[in-house]
């Protein structure tokens, strides 16, 4: 059974601890023997920069970060191939494990569309526009204001549309969301579960899952305790099941997988702590659901919808 994950925060990690390595570290929930033993096939690696650095220092380390997905990840271990769109997946070898470049929040690059394009130009397929609050692009999920798009977003997304680069609505606003979908030519929620089974701000209602499923996009279901069940450090494979299911009862079984964020998570669903245990979860979800559809849940789903990019 092949894993397509989402969203990781390995980068961050990488970039907190230099003494961490990739391939075996037990501090890393995704590390290469971690990812072979689940049989992932496609990891993305988003570049987050906390809000603790100071802002003239972002684009740095969002540069940083880049250097560590090459340096760290990609350099040292053939058998992981960078990947920019779908025929760079379906080119994957049976021992090979795809890995996209991401961004999670544009406040890296401030009010300048060259420092985007520089990501851009390094690999980077898909971008988040806000993390958790305000930036010159947008609001955020927890930022009070709740606004949309500014003029320099709207920028921020022709630039993606120019580029055939995905925009990613997980962490946005509301408002911000919607400005997304009347602008974005390609989009996708890499990490966010159903509001109207855990009212966080971070889920998604149903007009904005049935809006995703109308473009013919996915989400990815996350492993955030908080977002699952709203407990903070509680949650089980159950409450994964339950969020996967509600979003296939809108009409979204084609339209459906998984972002974990891994690494970026203090507490972890039970079972469920690190990448080598997707085998648990795909032992519930045999439970419940057909081979074929549990295929597209752990796989197909994500990999079918990443754009080809124009080379």
């Amino acid at each position: 059974m092949k894993i397509f994950d989402a969203h990781c925060d390995v980068l961050y990690k990488l970039f907190l601890d230099p003494t961490l390595e990739f391939a075996n570290s037990p501090g890393l929930q995704v590390n290469l023997e971690r990812l072979k033993t689940s049989n992932t096939k496609v990891q993305l690696f988003a570049i987050y920069v906390p809000e603790s650095v100071h802002p003239e220092l972002k684009f740095e380390a969002a540069l940083r970060m880049a250097d560590l997905f090459y340096e760290k990840v990609l350099t040292p271990h053939p058998q992981i191939k960078l990947v920019k769109d779908r025929m760079d997946i379906d080119r994957l070898t049976e021992d090979e494990i795809g890995a996209v470049l991401t961004l999670e929040g544009c406040d890296a690059i401030g009010q300048d569309l060259l420092k985007l394009r520089t990501l851009l130009r390094l690999g980077v397929r898909s971008v988040g526009l806000t993390w958790n609050y305000g930036n010159y692009v947008a609001d955020g999920a927890l930022e009070e204001r709740g606004a949309g798009l500014s003029r320099f977003g709207r920028q921020v997304v022709q630039l993606l549309n120019d580029t055939g680069t995905v925009c990613d609505v997980s962490h946005l606003s509301e408002q911000g969301f919607w400005d997304v979908m009347e602008s974005a030519e390609h989009v996708f929620a890499s990490h966010s579960n159903c509001y109207s089974l855990c009212r966080h701000p971070r889920n998604l209602k149903d007009n904005q899952i049935n809006a995703l499923i109308d473009r013919d996009s996915v989400i990815g279901v996350t492993f955030v305790p908080e977002f699952l069940s709203g407990k903070k450090e509680s949650a089980t494979i159950d409450d994964i099941i339950r969020h996967l299911d509600h979003i296939c009862s809108l009409g979204g079984e084609n339209h459906v997988g998984f972002g974990s964020d891994f690494d970026g998570i203090e507490f972890t669903v039970s079972n469920l702590e690190g990448n080598e245990q997707y085998d648990n979860l795909w032992n519930e979800l045999q439970k419940y659901y057909s081979d074929i559809q549990v295929r597209k849940f752990l796989h197909k789903n994500m990999a079918t919808r990443m754009p080809v990019q124009s080379r």
